[in-house]
Formats: C-alpha cells, sequence, structure tokens
C-alpha cells in the first residue's frame, strides 16, 4: 500500500511528460529515494535493514507471482484495459478518441508500484536483509532491460526474459573474470537481433487489439 501511495505521488508530477523525459524522472526520483534511504539513520542508513525475519518461502513467491500475472493478464484483457493497450501503442490516438491517457499512466504506475512494493517485501523477507546500494541505477537498467528483451506489453515473454537474464550470470560464473563483459555483449547482440524482443510472442487465443 505505501508502495502504491509513493507510485502516486510521483505519478502525478511526472506522468504528464512523454518518451524519454519520463523515463529520466522516474529514474531521477528512484536515485533520490535511494540517497535519501541511505542518510536516514532511523531506516538503517547505509547498513541497511536488518536483520528482517524470515517469512518469504517458495508458497508465498510463487503465490504472489500467480496472482500478478493474473491480474495483469486480466486487466489487459478487460474493457478498462483496452485503454491501457491505445495509450501504449498511440497516445496521441486514444487522446483523439477521448481517452484520458494521463489517468491510464497515473492507474498503471500505482498498479506497477503496488507490485513493485510486493515484490521488494518478499525479497526483504527472503534476503533477510536490505540495503540501498542493492536498488541503484544499476538495478533498474536490469529491470528495463527485461522488458525490451521479454517484449513490450507481452507478459509470458517479460517472465521467460526475467528468468534468462537472472540465469545467464551464474551460468557464466565458471569464466568470471569474463562474465560481465561476455553478458553484456550477448545483450547487445540480442537487442540488434530481436529488436521487437526475444520472446515476442502472445498467449494462445489472445486477441489482436486495432
Amino acid at each position: 500500500m505505501c508502495a502504491s501511495v509513493a507510485g502516486l505521488l510521483i505519478g502525478v508530477p511526472s506522468l504528464r511528460l512523454k518518451g524519454d523525459y519520463l523515463a529520466l524522472v522516474t529514474l531521477g526520483f528512484g536515485e533520490i529515494i535511494r540517497v535519501i534511504f541511505q542518510n536516514t539513520e532511523s531506516l538503517g542508513g547505509a547498513l541497511g535493514l536488518s536483520p528482517i525475519p524470515a517469512y518469504t518461502n517458495i508458497f508465498w513467491t510463487y503465490g504472489f507471482v500467480a496472482l500478478a500475472v493474473f491480474v495483469v493478464v486480466c486487466l489487459t484483457r478487460s474493457t478498462y484495459g483496452r485503454g491501457f493497450l491505445a495509450t501504449r501503442d498511440d497516445e496521441i490516438a486514444a487522446e483523439a478518441i477521448g481517452l484520458d491517457t494521463t489517468r491510464y499512466k497515473i492507474v498503471a504506475f500505482v498498479i506497477g508500484a503496488f507490485f513493485a512494493g510486493v515484490a521488494g517485501g518478499l525479497y526483504g523477507h527472503f534476503k533477510q536483509s536490505i540495503y540501498p546500494t542493492g536498488f541503484d541505477f544499476t538495478k533498474s537498467i536490469e529491470i528495463v532491460v527485461m522488458v525490451i528483451l521479454g517484449g513490450m506489453g507481452n507478459t509470458l515473454g517479460v517472465i521467460l526474459a526475467a528468468i534468462l537474464l537472472t540465469a545467464l550470470p551464474e551460468m557464466l560464473r565458471p569464466i568470471a573474470e569474463y562474465r560481465m563483459v561476455l553478458y553484456s555483449f550477448l545483450l547487445i547482440v540480442l537487442m540488434l537481433a530481436r529488436p521487437q524482443g526475444l520472446f515476442n510472442f502472445r498467449w494462445r487465443g489472445a486477441k489482436s487489439v486495432v
């Protein structure tokens, strides 16, 4: 809930921007929040929060994953969800037919912030500690890369891309000295070879939106 409120407070002033400017503002807010937490002693400061009770298990993790996927799929296939798709595909055309694209973007931002907060809670109770350095600019870029490789608007593709990008660094661990170089090179090749997304396919039975 707190994450949703934070998403609303950040989304209202920033989501009137478009394209690259919106991305810069949201990344900037992420850095501001990280620095604030890092310099607030009551929140653990640079040492982070610990110890945190170990409540996260496989049931809670996959249960919330299933819930998140269910909500996203149902939402995008609903009447209201068509507004999200129209705003994503062509914001100008969506505004021309009377859709309040700013409202749709704010709602999407709040829903995304809610599930990000849930994921953060699961992460904290699994690691039993949270450090500001674990949520830096690099982590934001890593999440964006997952979405790009999975295919924008493709829920199943993004899930598979997240699994791949999580496992790939571990698979390259035997060549630790060249791991990050090879990892970056593979990402560049994938983006050049598959700019539409590595797993750009639809759920079976899904209908395209005209």
